[in-house]
Order: structure tokens, then sequence, then C-alpha cells
């Protein structure tokens, strides 16, 4: 269920309703489905609803809601699914109502930092300079913008550990491709209404192809399948074409990426 909200909330060539920002809108309590409930902090993607939605859902889960079986977020919202033997609709929302009330917005920091190398060479990102024309910078300035600075997994979802990354500066606001692309390789680097996304498996998209890592998101039979969390920051290296093919060579490393923890 939170993975289809993602779509919803890419922006506003696929949001779905009416405008709404997180700025002139209080945050909302839905229900959803028999067992769960859902607040949403915006219907448009912006740091500061994503930003809420992930102070919300370290907030839920430290309460420890009696009957409380889940807290998901997405890119502006939170969900939480209940056990309706254990409790009832209206117990739940009443719990986090309270929540939301308490919970303002201070900046975030990660407490850990993926350091991801990439390759940005036209073999590894067909469609880079495409992206960047549109973008209105160089494929040189595209890198920069890319790697400039660490991006905050902002939701993982659609696929298994499929992490929505950003946010990138708003030129990066280019439209979908008119085509959808058949299937983009495991770890390729898509961008996606100013996000980056790192592809789980390989997938059709009609998103542009932009660099490739080498990296895992979701490993199925390691202790910890997802290697994000949202929340987490991940910064991106430029890397040569050949020395890429040597991170990708040695599957022991999963793609060269380092986990820095922070706190």
């Amino acid at each position: 269920m939170i993975y289809a909200l993602i779509a919803i909330e890419q922006g506003g060539r696929d949001c779905y309703g009416p405008p709404m920002t997180d700025l002139d809108n209080e945050p909302e309590i839905l229900p959803l489905g028999v067992d769960g409930v859902l607040v949403r902090f915006a219907r448009t993607l912006t740091e500061t609803a994503n930003t809420r939605a992930l102070q919300f859902r370290q907030s839920v889960q430290d309460a420890q809601i009696r009957g409380v079986t889940e807290v998901a977020s997405s890119l502006v919202s939170v969900r939480m699914a209940f056990d309706p033997a254990v409790t009832d609709r209206k117990s739940v929302t009443n719990a986090i109502a309270g929540l939301v009330d308490r919970s303002p917005v201070t900046a975030l920091s990660p407490n850990r930092v993926w350091h991801i190398p990439t390759a940005f060479g036209h073999a590894h990102a067909p469609q880079l300079a495409e992206a960047a024309r549109l973008a209105g910078v160089s494929p040189e300035k595209a890198v920069t913008d890319i790697t400039a600075a660490p991006v905050r997994v902002m939701a993982i979802g659609f696929a298994p550990g499929q992490p929505y990354l950003g946010l990138l500066p708003e030129r990066w606001d280019i439209p979908r491709q008119s085509n959808l692309t058949e299937s983009l390789p495991r770890g390729a680097l898509i961008c996606a209404v100013r996000q980056l996304i790192i592809w789980a498996a390989d997938a059709p998209t009609g998103w542009r192809h932009i660099g490739q890592t080498a990296f895992r998101v979701y490993i199925p039979d390691a202790p910890e399948p997802f290697a994000f969390l949202p929340g987490d920051a991940v910064q991106f290296h430029a890397v040569s074409d050949s020395a890429f093919t040597s991170i990708k060579a040695d599957t022991s490393i999963n793609g060269g990426a380092r986990c820095e923890v922070l706190r």
C-alpha cells in the first residue's frame, strides 16, 4: 500500500487531486483500508513535507501505540497499520492526533551517510546528456549537481529497497520521457522529478538513465535485506568507466559502497 503512494506524491505532474502544499494546509488524518490510518502532510513533495513525515514516523514508533503493528513512511505521508483484534481506528486516530500536534519541523540530520561510486560515462549513463539539456545545464554541470552534496533517502518503495533520493535543484524538475524504456539494469541511477533513484532490479521505466552504480539496494538473503533506511543520506562519487568496471567485477564489496555511521 505504501509503495502505491509514492507515485501520487512524486510532484505536480503525477499528483492526483487538487494542488496542496505543506505550507498552507494542516496534516490530514485519513482512514486507509480496514486496518490502517494515514497521516498526509502534503500532496506535493517538498523538503519540509518529507521532513515532517520522517519525524512523525519516528514519533509514532517511539510512542509504541497499543495495537499498532506497522509504521511506514512514503514521501509525504505515514501509514499506521493496526490489529483490529487489539484496538480500533478511533483509538489509533486519537493517539496519533496528539503526536501530529507535537511534531515541530526541525533540521533532520542523518544517522548514516552512504558513499557510492557512480559511473557517468556515456556507456553507463546513456541519457545523461538529454536530462542535462532538459535541466538547462551541461553534462559536466549535471554530474556536479548530482555529486555536490549528499541527498536524503526520502522514502523507499515501488520495488523492495528502492530509494527515492532528493531533492535536486529546481532546474531538475524535468518531465518524463514520452516513451517507456523497456528495461534498465539493477543499480542504474535514474532521475525522476528532482529525485534520484537507484534501480533495485532490471525493470522498465519512463524516467532517464543518468548514471550507473554496482550497488545492490536489496539483498534478500542478508540479515538486513534493505540497505537504506528513510532518513539516511547518500553521497555519489564519480568514477571513471574503467574504475567502475573493476568495482563491478568484485562482487564481495557491493559496488564499492561505504557506510559512514554518524551517530
